[in-house]
């Protein structure tokens, strides 16, 4: 072979097995996200294609795929893997709260035959959970798995409890907490799915649960775009659990994880806890958007800059920027915000088409927290941001909240927000 062909020879070689590497390895990570069975293949798949050396493409994407610094190293195939294997020991939950959330994590735990314990408030809810298999207001076309069982006394929830999850509301967190704190085991981790922002105080729940149950407890903080519905019926659905501590939100990833049920893994507690709260005020204004009936377009719109007031917002508290791009940031603001389930798009649609704020309150049989949320970050902005002009840079937020009071309407709030000044879009971001 002469030298030219020899060089026509590389010139071909390189680009495709680039583009044929760079195509197999997309295949193998679609495939085992998917086929978790499918990752102990694909690793020995990937390690024939990278090859070995320090300039091949599977040594890079190795490197890759670990943290930063200041972040843990999580391999992404054990993440995936570790919920298919067997619990190595027994587990027992305790769910605060019979909402439709608490029971939709209940049904998820239930389906894997883990015992649960559902603490409610009423006596005639728990008999009938019991007796039943089924709560008689919430999700009550769907059936729950006999080792859910249901008790209004919580030494009986939470005496043997190896995990407890918090599905109560944040507004009536603090005293529902204090009202159990003695029954609360004193190393038992807590996660919470609250979402939102306690009036008042400004509090997020990891501030709520430090002051109630007392410092040196393990807690995490699962959100998403989670439909309480879709997962009690086992429709596909992928949450972050952020915690502090690595090893619970494995542990979290170990026993909820199923093939319907992904739970990854974060340590941003801050930036996972301020993109729920600000998601369900955005998806108020993506409801009155819908209500008013002004298009995709404007829909489209207004979710991305309330997206942008959210990173804004988390980015001054310390928050990861990563972390709001993720599924507890524009994940759950889209689900809530385009989706027909959602608590807070509902009562913004209602409000769009003109039904009073009262009347609407009035007649919902479950919380949004959009509602008080919007007044706690308003506050929080004023108290943490230093801008001369604070409703220039958190319009959508500040606007949600006056429509609440009653100082403008849902038409007048649009008309305010299409008359602000031009800038850049990502300014001061």
């Amino acid at each position: 072979m002469t030298p030219s062909t020899t060089r026509r020879v590389n010139a071909i070689t390189l680009p495709q097995y680039a583009t044929f590497t760079l195509g197999f390895l997309s295949l193998v990570a679609l495939l085992s996200w998917m086929c978790p069975q499918f990752i102990s293949q694909a690793h020995a798949a990937t390690a024939f294609v990278g090859g070995a050396g320090s300039g091949s493409f599977g040594s890079r994407i190795s490197r890759g795929t670990r943290r930063t610094q200041g972040q843990t190293t999580m391999l992404a195939s054990a993440r995936r893997s570790r919920s298919t294997r067997p619990l190595p020991y027994p587990v027992r939950f305790a769910v605060l709260g019979g909402g439709s959330f608490g029971l939709a994590l209940a049904s998820v735990l239930g389906k894997k035959s883990i015992p649960v314990t559902i603490l409610v408030r009423k006596e005639d809810v728990a008999e009938h959970i019991n007796l039943h298999h089924r709560h008689p207001t919430y999700l009550s076309d769907i059936s729950l798995a006999p080792t859910i069982r249901a008790t209004t006394i919580p030494e009986e929830a939470l005496n043997d409890a190896s995990f407890i999850i918090h599905a109560v509301p944040v507004q009536y967190s603090r005293k529902f907490l204090e009202d159990i704190a003695p029954h609360v085991p004193k190393n038992t981790p807590i996660i919470s799915t609250s979402k939102g922002i306690e009036t008042g105080t400004l509090c997020m729940m990891q501030d709520i649960l430090l002051e109630t149950l007392g410092p040196n407890r393990e807690t995490a903080y699962l959100s998403g775009p989670s439909f309480a519905r879709e997962i009690a019926l086992g429709l596909v659905t992928a949450v972050v659990a952020a915690s502090e501590s690595e090893a619970l939100a494995n542990e979290i990833c170990d026993i909820m994880g199923c093939n319907y049920f992904r739970v990854f893994t974060s340590t941003d507690v801050v930036g996972v806890e301020v993109g729920g709260a600000v998601k369900n005020v955005i998806a108020i204004a993506a409801g009155m958007c819908e209500g008013l009936g002004l298009g995709t377009n404007a829909m489209a719109a207004l979710v991305t800059r309330g997206c942008n007031e959210m990173q804004r917002l988390a980015l001054s508290l310390g928050a990861r920027p990563t972390t709001l791009t993720g599924l507890s940031g524009v994940g759950d603001t889209f689900g809530t915000c385009f989706g027909p389930l959602s608590r807070n798009r509902n009562l913004g649609v209602r409000l769009g088409k003109g039904e009073k704020l009262e009347d609407i309150l009035g007649s919902s049989t479950e919380v949004a927290e959009g509602h008080a949320t919007a007044f706690s970050l308003v506050q929080l902005i004023e108290k943490t941001n230093r801008a001369y002009r604070r409703e220039l840079e958190f319009p959508i937020i500040y606007g949600v909240k006056e429509i609440l009071e009653g100082k403008r309407t849902p038409a007048e709030g649009l008309r305010d927000l299409m008359a602000m000044p031009v800038r850049v879009e990502m300014w001061n971001l």
